[in-house]
């Protein structure tokens, strides 16, 4: 059963326990790509924390993970999502993607997941499809609803 979550704007205060779970969620994939550099993990997990963009996840008054999404023009981009691994799989990840999405559902949603990451299945079963490929990224899409027209909400 989906557990009944909030969202809120990050402090500075979730900064270290919030990249701390993402090093965890991303460590095995980045290893693999020969890519994982906790100084660079810090780096890019930096350059995102930004509370007009990120929201912190909560569960029972607990951070259990964040969400980040930018509107832009002509899609909404997703930049990061990461849920501890002990509520991924009970429907958490999807409730909470499609509130944040469901504010912009005239705009296609964008995001890049590592290549070989489990996290694809999650992403294929929101409808999202490839629609490019970067070194070590897929890049996924879901397209905006038939018969919406994008822009802005």
């Amino acid at each position: 059963m989906k557990p009944d979550f909030r969202l809120r704007p990050v402090s500075e205060a979730d900064f270290e326990p919030l990249l701390s779970l993402s090093i965890r969620v991303l460590r095995a994939d980045l290893e693999r790509l020969g890519r994982f550099k906790p100084e660079l993990r810090r780096e890019r997990f930096r350059a995102i924390f930004k509370p007009a963009t990120l929201s912190a996840i909560e569960v029972a008054g607990e951070c259990v993970g964040c969400i980040g999404a930018e509107p832009r023009a002509d899609h909404l981009h997703i930049h990061a999502f990461y849920v501890q691994p002990v509520f991924q799989g009970c429907g958490l990840g999807a409730a909470v993607l499609a509130r944040v999405t469901g504010q912009y559902a005239r705009l296609p949603v964008r995001i890049e997941v590592l290549k070989g990451s489990a996290a694809l299945g999650f992403w294929q079963r929101q409808g999202f499809g490839q629609s490019g490929e970067e070194d070590f990224d897929l890049l996924l899409e879901r397209p905006a609803p038939l018969g919406e027209a994008a822009g802005a909400p």
